[in-house]
C-alpha cells in the first residue's frame, strides 16, 4: 500500500468507540464535523480507512521493539546474532527474559490484540455500509487474514490465548480466560481459510493480502504445528496459482528497486519520508556510518558466519576464512575486508571495522541484509522506504522439502528442492547436495539450509523452538575479534519452558483468569 498508507488521526478516535445504535427514546443530535460511532462508517472510503488502520499495525517504527515478525532483531534471540545492551530482546537471547519485560513480551501481546480489535471492529462495521455482498466479502477476507495472522503470532509465541471475535466490554476483557493452544491454532486456520476462499490471486492494491499470501501464512502455521501432510496440500494450492518463483538475485531480493518481485508473497510496506511511514530497520539494525545515530542493534555472530559453507564444499582456509564462501554470507553479513557503503572495512577497531554502535563490543561483523547502499542513498533516520518481507517463495520450497522429509516421502525430491535454493539464483551457486541421503541426514541438511537462507530474517527463533533443539545449541559463548567472551547465551542451558513466552504481568494483573505459562 505504498500509495494509501496515511491513517487519519481521527481513526484512533473512532476505534475507541464501540459500535452502537441510536436510542429511540431520545432525540440525539450528532455534529456533522466530527467522526462518531453514529456517522462512521458511511461508505466504502470509510471502510478502506478502517482497513488501512489494521494494516498499519503491522508496521514498526521504533528501535526498541522488534516488531511482530522480528526480522533481524529477533535473530538476536538466537545463535545467529548478538543484541547489545540490557534490552528485552537481548535478555530473550541470553536466557534472562522475565514476564515483566516489554518489547518481545508486552509488545507482541498488545500489538497482536490491537490488530484483532481493529479487525473485529471492521467486521462489525461492514454491516452498517451499503456495499455489495461480494465487496463486503473481500473486506471481510482481508480482516480475517490479518486477524488470523495476529492469532498465529500469539499461538506460536504464547501458546493458548483468549480468543475474541467481536467487540467486548471492559468487564468482559478483565474476566476472559485462555483458550488452549490447539483452539487458538484452530481459530488461525478458520480465519485463513475464509480469506483463501474469498481473496483473489491479485490484490486490489499493492501491499494488501492475496489468496497466495493467505495460503502461504496458512502453510507456515501448519508447519509450526508439525502438520506436514497438510503443509503439502496447501503448497499444491500455492503452486497452482502459477504466480511465484525465486528471484534471480539473492542480494537483489532486499533492495528498493526490486520490491514486490515474484518471490515476495507478502511483505510490510513502507515509504520513505517523514510522518512515521518509513522504517528504522536499515538505520539501527544495519551497518552504521561511524555515528552513534546509526549502527547495529543486532550484530551477526561468528557462530552464524562459521555455518556458511564454501562454494565447492571444501574446508575453510584458515588464512583467508571469508574467501570462497557461500555468496549469501557476503550478502547477509559485513565481514572483515568487505566493501560496504562504497569503501572497504579492513580492520576490526571502531570507528573502522563494521561501524557498529560504539556501545556494541562485537565490532568485526555487522548486518548487511536490508541495508540501503551506497551511502549517498541513505535516507534520514527512520525514513527508509524498504519493505520487510514476511514470507517469500523460498520458504515454500524449503517447507515442502521439510514436509517431505518429515513424512518420510521421497527424500531425493526434498533434496532437489533444497538444491534449487543452492543453485537456481544467478548470484548463488554452491555445490549441490548429493542424492541418496537418509531421513536423518536430509533433516540436518534442511535445517541448515533454512538457517542460512533466512539468516537475519527472524525465522530461526521459531525454528529452534519447534525443532526442540535449544539444548543442542546452548550454552553459547559470544566472542569479540580478540577472542574475548562478551556474553554467554543461556549459560545454564536451554530449558523446555523457553519455547513459550511468558504472559505479560501487566495482563495478568488486570485479569485474574489469565494463567501464566509453566516455568515463568
Amino acid at each position: 500500500m505504498k500509495t494509501n498508507k496515511y491513517i487519519l488521526y481521527l481513526l484512533s478516535i473512532v476505534l475507541l468507540f464501540p459500535l452502537s445504535s441510536c436510542n429511540d427514546d431520545f432525540l440525539e443530535f450528532y455534529p456533522e464535523d466530527k467522526i462518531t460511532s453514529a456517522n462512521f462508517p458511511q461508505n466504502e472510503e470509510d471502510i478502506e480507512l478502517l482497513l488501512n488502520g489494521v494494516y498499519a499495525l503491522l508496521r514498526e517504527n521504533s528501535i526498541y521493539n522488534e516488531g511482530l515478525f522480528g526480522f533481524g532483531v529477533l535473530d538476536g534471540a538466537t545463535p545467529n546474532a548478538f543484541n547489545w545492551g540490557n534490552t528485552p530482546i537481548a535478555r530473550a537471547g541470553s536466557g534472562q527474559l522475565n514476564s515483566s519485560d516489554g518489547s518481545i513480551v508486552n509488545f507482541r501481546w498488545t500489538r497482536s490484540y490491537g490488530i484483532i480489535f481493529r479487525a473485529n471492529y471492521l467486521l462489525q462495521a461492514l454491516d452498517q455500509v451499503d456495499l455489495s455482498e461480494g465487496d463486503k466479502n473481500i473486506y471481510r477476507a482481508e480482516a480475517r487474514f490479518l486477524r488470523g495472522l495476529a492469532y498465529s503470532i500469539l499461538a506460536e509465541g504464547f501458546g493458548g490465548v483468549p480468543i475474541i471475535l467481536n467487540a467486548i466490554s471492559t468487564e468482559e476483557a478483565r474476566s476472559i480466560s485462555r483458550a488452549s493452544q490447539e483452539e487458538t491454532w484452530d481459530q488461525v486456520m478458520a480465519d485463513y481459510n475464509m480469506a483463501i476462499d474469498n481473496l483473489g490471486a491479485e490484490a486490489p492494491e499493492l501491499g494488501r493480502a492475496t489468496k497466495g499470501a493467505a495460503l502461504a501464512m496458512k502453510m507456515r502455521a501448519l508447519l509450526y504445528q508439525s502438520k506436514f501432510d497438510q503443509v503439502l496440500e496447501v503448497i499444491d494450492e500455492i503452486e497452482a496459482l502459477g504466480k511465484y518463483s525465486l528471484f534471480p538475485s539473492y542480494e537483489g531480493l532486499f533492495k528498493l528497486e526490486n520490491e514486490n518481485n515474484a518471490e515476495v508473497i507478502f511483505d510490510i510496506q513502507y515509504i520513505s519520508g517523514e510522518n512515521s511511514q518509513g522504517s528504522l530497520h536499515d538505520q539501527y539494525c544495519g551497518t552504521g556510518t561511524g555515528s552513534w545515530t546509526r549502527g547495529s542493534r543486532y550484530v551477526p555472530t561468528d557462530d552464524l558466519v562459521n555455518a556458511y559453507e564454501t562454494i565447492d564444499g571444501s574446508a575453510v582456509d584458515p588464512n583467508n576464512p571469508y574467501e570462497g564462501r557461500d555468496p549469501r554470507l557476503g550478502f547477509t553479513v559485513v565481514v572483515p575486508g568487505a566493501y560496504i557503503l562504497g569503501y572497504r572495512f579492513p580492520n576490526y577497531t571502531y570507528p573502522g571495522g563494521a561501524f557498529n554502535h560504539p556501545g556494541n563490543r562485537l565490532k568485526h561483523l555487522s548486518a548487511r541484509k536490508y541495508r540501503i547502499e551506497p551511502e549517498a542513498d541513505l535516507p534520514p533516520s527512520g525514513q527508509s522506504g524498504l519493505n520487510n518481507i514476511v514470507i517469500r517463495y523460498a520458504d515454500v520450497l524449503l517447507s515442502k522439502a521439510e514436509a517431505i522429509i518429515e513424512t518420510n516421502g521421497d527424500i531425493d525430491e526434498a533434496i532437489n528442492l533444497i538444491n534449487r535454493i543452492r543453485t537456481e539464483r544467478d548470484d548463488v551457486k554452491i555445490t549441490s547436495l548429493p542424492m541418496g541421503l537418509s531421513q536423518e541426514e536430509a533433516r540436518a541438511k534442511l535445517r541448515h539450509e533454512r538457517r542460512i537462507e533466512f539468516a537475519l530474517e527472524g525465522l530461526y527463533w521459531a525454528d529452534i523452538k519447534r525443532w526442540e533443539i535449544g539444548d543442542e545449541l546452548y550454552p553459547l559463548e559470544i566472542k569479540d575479534h580478540n577472542g574475548d567472551v562478551i556474553e554467554t547465551k543461556f549459560p545454564n542451558g536451554y530449558l523446555d519452558f523457553y519455547r513459550l513466552l511468558p504472559i505479560p504481568d501487566s495482563e495478568i494483573s488486570l485479569n485474574g483468569n489469565l494463567t501464566q505459562n509453566p516455568g515463568w
